[in-house]
């Protein structure tokens, strides 16, 4: 496979703006592997292809608001900070990313909020746009976190080609949402409203919670034909034995078990064992799927509609089988579906 099989005309006006109004009324495309059937739903529908026993995997990682605009010292031109990770709390050095990077060199110092009561000063270059930063803050620690929720704003992608509106807050997080340390949605999951989770509960379907940090590395565009080549960046996660042992109790019992989203995918896959059940693990995973690739454990998956040429829509590939995948999407497409983040689901069992 190379990165050209991965390529497909997607018109901009598909690319959603906005969420759908309701959660769990965006559309749902049902693609069935075996016989290659395609249906066209609503996404609370999902409810009619689950059974008691079955299990659905979350992914309950919670997004913080990673965006920041300060100042640069003495010029007082406009900086964006997209903070990644947390390196060191004690010293509260972060790896970010800047924009315009090439006016940021080390030993700037950049001022923060209307009072200037947040200071970061660049003490090292990561990548062309990435920095290590200092910041300099007199509060504790727990006050200075709360600053950066205070100045932050909601990380929506890019290609939203709007203002961050406070609604964003809410619609751009799953509900179920729990560990803080994402910079983008496990956009899957923003799909399930309380309703839709409450009646799939009274119908007998159980939920393991897995947590995997989104990083920016997830939308990192493939350079190299040669998919073997490509590099992901690592992303912490966490699979609990609680996890563990609800999945592994649904696959002895012949019962389904679904992930919600690319990233439950991964955290899996980043975690089982020779004998193909879920094993607890703490740690990173710079795991990338791509075609062939035997699947350990889930049988079905929901997942978003993805841009062409992205490692998501190659991890798609691989669990749907290439040509169906193709055949999707170009019925997606066909019917004007809605793409990315906020955009409608498939459901491929």
């Amino acid at each position: 496979m190379k990165l050209s099989n991965f390529n497909f005309n997607l018109p901009a006006e598909l690319l959603a703006e906005f969420p759908a109004e309701n959660r769990d009324e965006s559309r749902l495309m049902v693609v069935h592997r075996k016989t290659g059937e395609i249906e066209h739903k609503m996404f609370k529908d999902i409810i009619d292809y689950f059974d008691d026993g079955d299990v659905m995997v979350l992914n309950n990682t919670k997004v913080f608001p990673a965006r920041l605009y300060g100042n640069k010292e003495k010029t007082g031109a406009r900086i964006e900070v997209f903070l990644l990770r947390e390196l060191n709390a004690e010293q509260r050095l972060w790896d970010v990313l800047v924009d315009p990077a090439r006016k940021i060199r080390i030993g700037n110092k950049l001022y923060f909020g209307d009072d200037d009561s947040l200071v970061a000063e660049v003490i090292d270059n990561t990548t062309s746009r990435g920095r290590t930063l200092r910041f300099l803050y007199d509060g504790s620690y727990e006050e200075f976190r709360q600053k950066l929720v205070e100045l932050g704003e909601t990380p929506i992608p890019k290609y939203i080609n709007r203002e961050v509106t406070p609604e964003d807050a809410e619609r751009y997080q799953t509900i179920y949402a729990k560990e803080e340390g994402a910079v983008a949605a496990p956009t899957a999951g923003l799909h399930f409203s309380k309703h839709l989770m409450k009646r799939l509960e009274i119908k007998g379907i159980n939920f393991a919670e897995v947590t995997l940090h989104v990083g920016l590395g997830t939308f990192n565009p493939v350079e190299v034909e040669d998919l073997s080549k490509h590099k992901m960046d690592s992303e912490e996660m966490v699979v609990t034995q609680e996890a563990c042992d609800v999945v592994n109790n649904a696959k002895a019992n012949k019962k389904k078990v679904c992930c919600i989203g690319t990233t439950s995918m991964r955290a899996m896959e980043s975690s089982v064992s020779s004998m193909k059940t879920l094993n607890p693990y703490t740690g990173w995973t710079n795991k990338f799927i791509y075609p062939p690739y035997d699947f350990s454990i889930a049988d079905c998956m929901v997942t978003n509609f993805h841009t062409p040429k992205s490692t998501l829509l190659m991890m798609i590939s691989a669990f749907c089988g290439h040509d169906l995948m193709k055949k999707a999407y170009e019925e997606a497409v066909k019917e004007k579906y809605k793409f990315y983040s906020y955009g409608d689901a498939m459901l491929i069992i």
